[in-house]
């Protein structure tokens, strides 16, 4: 039997600013982008983590102090890419077993400016839930809310 695999999820935003500084903004300053609301702690966000080497991990920091594991760094090319590996399941809890890839692009646009392109790839490891999620990741409550939320922080 043939499964049909959900297309990745594919956004594009467009920052007035340079490369490196879109990069940093993306990854460094995930904390200050994030929203809020996405967060996995019992006590809420105080901040996001990645450590930007091939390794490294991503994870949450909650306002108790918590640690929640998002995944893991692949790859890290500042400030041309970012890819992660997305370890959360269907009910947004850590799983080690799970690999998805958010892969990020920085490219400068000639106009001083950088185009940043997010691909959600591998969604078909969701089995059953692998439509659903690419929805909850294609809306405005996923990557489309994120990455605006990330082009105003990257603007100020």
């Amino acid at each position: 039997m043939n499964m049909i695999e959900p297309a990745p999820v594919r956004k594009s935003v467009t920052v007035r600013t340079s490369p490196q500084q879109a990069f940093d903004v993306f990854v460094s300053g995930m904390g200050t982008w994030w929203i809020k609301g996405h967060s996995l702690t019992q006590s809420g966000q105080k901040t996001v983590v990645v450590e930007a080497v091939a390794g490294g991990r991503w994870y949450e920091i909650g306002n108790a102090g918590e640690e929640c594991e998002w995944g893991r760094v692949i790859a890290c090319d500042r400030p041309n890419r970012i890819l992660f590996d997305w370890q959360l399941n269907a009910d947004f809890d850590y799983d080690p077993g799970l690999h998805t890839e958010v892969e990020v692009l920085f490219e400068a646009n000639g106009e001083g400016g950088t185009t940043v392109i997010l691909e959600h790839r591998h969604l078909e490891k969701y089995g059953v839930k692998a439509k659903e999620m690419r929805g909850i990741f294609d809306s405005e409550n996923g990557w489309g809310g994120l990455l605006a939320s990330y082009v105003e922080k990257a603007a100020a």
